[in-house]
């Protein structure tokens, strides 16, 4: 890139109803057979989500460290509660597909999520995720004001 280029976002791109990320699927996401292979999808979308939060200003480091908004600056974590996976079709060696990840619910302490793999109009997996969030000790704790507010505004925080 040249002059007044911007640098790619590497964290994909906020949309009006969530986010998009681009992923190449590398000979590393395949299996014998030059598939991409099952877990694979599931990394995608764990991509797909810290970045989605990352450009909601709500990242993994911040929440670790306590900068939430939340009350006692406790060092808080989202992890995966439930999912659920139906793989569509398969995708190949160099393909480009787009991870879309969507917020279907904000609930006290969890958050639902819809995400799609695409590789252009055909839909390969489609999950509905859902991710909690926990304190240090692994107890279940409520979304602080401020994480729910970034989650429920629209494009951008």
């Amino acid at each position: 890139m040249t002059g007044s280029d911007p640098w790619p976002n590497l964290a994909g791109r906020l949309t009006d109803d969530g986010h998009v990320l681009p992923v190449r699927v590398y000979f590393e996401d395949t299996d014998f057979s030059g598939w991409v292979y099952h877990a694979s999808y599931l990394r995608f979308m764990e991509r797909g989500r810290s970045d989605f939060l990352r450009l909601k200003g709500i990242g993994h480091d911040a929440l670790d460290k306590g900068e939430h908004g939340g009350a006692r600056g406790e060092r808080l974590a989202f992890v995966v509660r439930h999912m659920s996976v139906d793989f569509a079709k398969p995708a190949r060696i160099d393909d480009v597909v787009e991870v879309d990840t969507r917020v279907i619910e904000i609930g006290g302490a969890r958050i639902v999520l819809a995400q799609t793999v695409r590789r252009g109009a055909a839909t390969l997996a489609r999950a509905e995720v859902t991710v909690a969030l926990i304190n240090e000790r692994g107890e279940p704790r409520r979304l602080p004001a401020e994480v729910r507010r970034r989650l429920a505004a629209g494009e951008g925080t």
